[in-house]
């Protein structure tokens, strides 16, 4: 069940994390274009969803979230200490493709409209 404050956390999550991962997290794993689609928090605020998407190939994609759940505990910390929340919610990483499947759409759907399909 969300709560108010669990969805304003939640946002604030999104917002910090793709931050971290412009300026902060500096591996070499993370390739590609990534976009932090959505993040689903308890209501008590110990336990988020993080779905990520990765627009590139599938060795981009292993690699990116091999490095975001190897570096769990650095991002954990960092959520912390920028949220000021008195407990680290346990974070866990899950691929996204709905970005990817929008882009094969609109890709069909531009084919059809120029009469190739």
């Amino acid at each position: 069940m969300s709560t108010p404050r669990s969805l304003r956390v939640a946002q604030q999550i999104k917002r910090e994390l793709a931050e971290m991962l412009r300026r902060d997290l500096k591996d070499e794993r993370i390739s590609g274009i990534i976009s932090i689609t959505e993040v689903e928090l308890t209501g008590d605020c110990r336990y988020a969803r993080i779905f990520v998407s990765v627009y590139g190939d599938d060795a981009d994609k292993q690699g990116t979230m091999n490095a975001l759940t190897d570096n769990t505990s650095y991002i954990r910390g960092e959520l912390c200490r920028r949220l000021k929340l008195r407990f680290a919610p346990e974070v866990s990483f899950r691929p996204d493709d709905s970005l990817e499947r929008g882009a094969k759409v609109s890709q069909i759907l531009a084919k059809i409209s120029r009469g190739e399909i």
